[in-house]
């Protein structure tokens, strides 16, 4: 993917199809650092999009990282979207699990490798300090992994906090290293 795109008209572009009522944004990143790392991204942009009521407006460019709670494992690739969903949060939460499982994802180390991790960092007006879904989510504004590729569809924020992404970003990049990533390498 050589640079952000959206599947919209623009961030502007909020006018629900008639009889449809426009849904609320979420901010979600991937990640992946086991097998074929840049399928597994797809796979999750294209099951996230085919959610009931739910579609991509804008994806961020891909982003190698090295793993960061964790060292003793392979590098990840890394990616922020932008939806419109009519789910609430908790469903939300419950198909991102669905699909990380669907794609082989085994929860049995904290922090160890995946083949896919998706995780909801933001949704419009909602704050939360449930366990299970804290919004925004608790490490989002330390990992130069989510706030790169989110800054680049930061544009399509509506009803987020007031957050300087680009400015933390830059901040979490200086100790982080966050580059590019180019599927000719593979």
């Amino acid at each position: 993917m050589s640079g952000p795109r959206s599947h919209a008209a623009g961030p502007g572009a909020e006018e629900a199809p008639p009889g449809q009522l426009r849904g609320r944004r979420a901010f979600v990143s991937l990640g992946s650092n086991l097998g074929d790392r840049a399928r597994y991204l797809r796979a999750a942009r294209d099951a996230l999009d085919a959610l009931p009521a739910t579609r991509v407006l804008a994806t961020s460019r891909v982003y190698e990282t090295a793993p960061q709670e964790r060292e003793d494992q392979g590098a990840f690739l890394n990616q922020v979207v932008c939806l419109e969903t009519g789910l609430q949060p908790p469903a939300l939460l419950r198909e991102c699990q669905r699909i990380e499982r669907e794609h082989g994802r085994v929860r049995t180390l904290r922090f160890g490798p995946r083949t896919l991790d998706i995780d909801i960092l933001l949704f419009e007006g909602e704050q939360s300090g449930d366990p299970e879904l804290t919004l925004p989510h608790p490490r989002m504004v330390k990992r130069a992994f989510v706030l790169v590729p989110l800054a680049e569809v930061w544009s399509w924020a509506r009803g987020m906090p007031d957050l300087d992404i680009a400015g933390l970003g830059r901040a979490a990049a200086r100790e982080q290293d966050v580059t590019p990533y180019d599927a000719t390498e593979e």
